[in-house]
């Protein structure tokens, strides 16, 4: 498979294979609605929606919330097959933690297993571009 470009913004995350001059195949809201616990829906679970905004101002804030985002976009909106990962390009936001690059790489490789990742921030992948 070739590699993957995900760009996580504060209300929209996009996504698509890394072909030069092509739009993103993927560009979805990053605010989710999270399910109650025994996972009904009934009209009083309706009334007490609770809406899940895991990016705020560019940086992750909910893992739970991002790891199911990512799971939807790698496996729902780009076609992966398990076990059949490939490598991703993941933009950041200027001036993030260490720490939060090092737990967004861990959750690549522990949980989506990728075969490659490369973090970057917005400007300087824009200047490439």
């Amino acid at each position: 498979m070739e590699a993957a470009v995900v760009d996580t913004g504060s209300k929209l995350l996009k996504a698509g294979p890394a072909i030069p001059d092509q739009a993103p195949s993927l560009i979805i809201p990053t605010q989710m609605r999270r399910l109650p616990e025994d996972g009904s829906l009934n009209e009083s679970s309706l009334s007490e929606e609770i809406t899940v905004d895991p990016v705020s101002r560019g940086f992750i804030r909910d893992w739970d919330a991002m790891e199911d985002l990512l799971h939807h976009v790698f496996y729902t909106g780009l076609g992966w097959e398990i076990g059949n990962e490939c490598q991703i390009l993941f933009s950041d936001p200027l001036s993030i933690p260490k720490s939060v690059r090092e737990q967004l790489v861990q959750l690549m490789f522990e949980t989506f297993n990728i075969s490659g990742i490369y973090a970057s921030e917005q400007a300087v992948l824009s200047l490439y571009a």
